[in-house]
């Protein structure tokens, strides 16, 4: 599933106790498909694992790729913050719970929710390039759906996977992430 499923919080933390308030159309589907999946596993009494992702970032999608791409953009909205997971937690976190036969929902995030225009930044500095200027959101042009992306603001709380694996994520920010990314490419 997706983080997408909590809505708008106004940047507040939120877990998975949280009350669901999908605003797109898309998260509003996921609430549909987990209760859905709920409902499947109640039915036949099999153990169910919902994991719920923030942004999925790792190598071939990531903010390096988008700076070589001349895509990258830096719009900033004021205290919006975006949630991310880089792909190797996903894998790891996922495999060890299927070991572990963990059920219930999860978060899937890292451990520091920020500012979209926080990780151009930082992966143009790596580059030794110059980020593309800061465009206000509301005078960004931008697609129906990725202007969506900023119709909630939520930072995330990972604690309760990581306390039910007893595990701590490779990559618990993006810096981390995009470090190994950038290391990685040579």
């Amino acid at each position: 599933s997706t983080v997408g499923v909590y809505g708008d919080f106004g940047g507040a933390w939120v877990d998975e106790d949280a009350t669901t308030l999908p605003v797109n159309f898309r998260s509003k589907q996921r609430v549909v498909a987990e209760n859905a999946w709920r409902a499947y596993a109640k039915e036949r009494g099999v153990p169910l694992f919902i994991e719920r992702l923030a942004g999925i970032y790792g190598p071939g999608r990531s903010a390096f790729d988008k700076l070589r791409e001349g895509t990258a953009r830096r719009i900033v909205k004021p205290g919006q913050v975006f949630n991310r997971i880089h792909v190797a937690d996903i894998g790891a976190i996922t495999a060890r719970a299927a070991h572990e036969k963990l059920a219930g929902t999860f978060n899937l995030a890292d451990n520091e929710p920020a500012p979209p225009q926080d990780l151009v930044t930082y992966a143009a500095k790596k580059m030794g390039v110059t980020p593309p200027p800061e465009v206000p959101f509301a005078d960004a042009h931008m697609t129906e759906m990725a202007r969506s992306f900023y119709s909630d603001n939520k930072r995330v709380s990972n604690k309760r996977i990581l306390a039910a694996l007893d595990t701590k994520l490779l990559f618990p920010t993006y810096r981390e992430g995009l470090d190994r990314i950038w290391s990685d490419k040579a």
